[in-house]
């Protein structure tokens, strides 16, 4: 299947499921609070599930969507009435509509989902105490658009720049900001050079530019202690986390690379073998293809070569203090690329899970927990 058309075609589901197994996976992962589905009801997932009859992607970004659109209309019924309740009801409108874009917006009903996904958590955001602030950045004649949140009582904040992963958005990482702001720790998110509203509609070796306009625009906020940032990356924009904790040293406390792509995930037989890994849903070749721009596998493949840290020469130079962090049994970013970063350049700390899976996430680690024990009270030593 051509991975950037589409209108309908049948989702690709990891490790082949058919229908029926597909619908009670994502059920499970609702129930459970996991990834992609965590942060939606388990009646939502079900209630959007009993209506799906086949693999047709339109059909599952519409049938989300409509459930997503109740709590949508409740939300408008509350405005004005009762900010709290209508906060809850335009989150849980975001989130629906999130999945039925997820992982790549390659349908007209996903596109359409994505624009719902924008308007529902921007209500949501005006709503928040403090705000969450909708920023829009000059860049390169175009414009970074990222969200900002600061704890109340701190001035100058400090920072944690958040990078979105190859199928999460932005959002994701803003929605999630009530532990940092507990540690008086202002939240940053942009979205992945490739996805979202990036300026960069493919990602490229030197898109870490987009980061560093971020950063320029951050040191001219007075809100902000420009001397306390660090960059946070989840999924694939560890990558970047680690690239700018080289690129960008002199300007962050640190880097938590969470789960990153390094040199052995842009290896061929790495590339085509984690196509096939259950642990993600379905469209993972969809997703990479459109981050990357590429048409097909093979392009991928081609594409994807050139963003090797070992061979750009990076992993040897100096860098700002690093913490990795992955799951042994990641089938998503191969594990020996953290050993990689631990065998270069400046010492490093590292937390993996023998029995985690992508990020480090397993039944005793779930990612709650994970964010609780291990990258907060890191991210807030860094920070001072």
């Amino acid at each position: 299947m051509n991975s950037r058309s589409g209108d309908g075609g049948a989702l690709v589901a990891g490790g082949g499921r058919n229908l029926d197994q597909l619908k009670q996976e994502v059920q499970r992962r609702a129930d459970r609070g996991m990834p992609p589905l965590g942060g939606i009801a388990p009646e939502d997932a079900r209630a959007a599930l009993s209506h799906i009859t086949s693999l047709d992607r339109e059909q599952w970004a519409t049938s989300f969507g409509a459930v997503a659109d109740t709590h949508w209309q409740h939300a408008e019924s509350l405005a004005g009435k009762d900010r709290s309740a209508a906060a809850k009801d335009y989150w849980r409108a975001w989130r629906l509509f999130h999945f039925a874009r997820w992982p790549t917006e390659n349908t007209p009903a996903k596109r359409r989902a994505r624009q719902r996904a924008h308007e529902s958590f921007r209500q949501y955001a005006a709503l928040t105490d403090p705000p969450i602030e909708i920023l829009h950045i000059p860049f390169e004649g175009k414009q970074l658009a990222a969200y900002l949140r600061l704890p109340a009582s701190v001035r100058p904040a400090p920072v944690v720049f958040g990078i979105a992963g190859l199928d999460s958005r932005k959002e994701d990482v803003a929605a999630h900001s009530d532990d940092y702001l507990k540690h008086g720790l202002g939240l940053f998110a942009i979205d992945l050079p490739g996805t979202g509203e990036s300026p960069h509609a493919a990602a490229e070796i030197h898109s870490d530019r987009i980061f560093s306009a971020a950063l320029d625009y951050l040191a001219q906020r007075p809100d902000v202690d420009a001397g306390r940032i660090l960059v946070q990356g989840r999924s694939w924009s560890g990558y970047w986390a680690a690239k700018l904790a080289v690129t960008e040293r002199a300007r962050l406390r640190g880097a938590v690379v969470h789960g990153g792509p390094i040199h052995h995930y842009f290896q061929p037989q790495w590339l085509k073998t984690s196509l096939d890994t259950g642990e993600y849903l379905y469209d993972y070749l969809e997703a990479k293809c459109a981050m990357h721009g590429a048409s097909g596998l093979d392009d991928l493949l081609a594409k994807a070569r050139a963003f090797s840290l070992l061979d750009l020469g990076l992993l040897d130079r100096p860098s700002a203090p690093m913490l990795l962090v992955n799951g042994a049994r990641d089938s998503q970013i191969p594990i020996p690329d953290l050993y990689l970063l631990l065998e270069h350049g400046d010492p490093k700390e590292a937390w993996v899970n023998p029995q985690g899976g992508h990020m480090g996430r397993s039944t005793q680690w779930p990612s709650p927990a994970i964010a609780e024990k291990v990258l907060l009270p890191w991210i807030a030593r860094r920070l001072g």
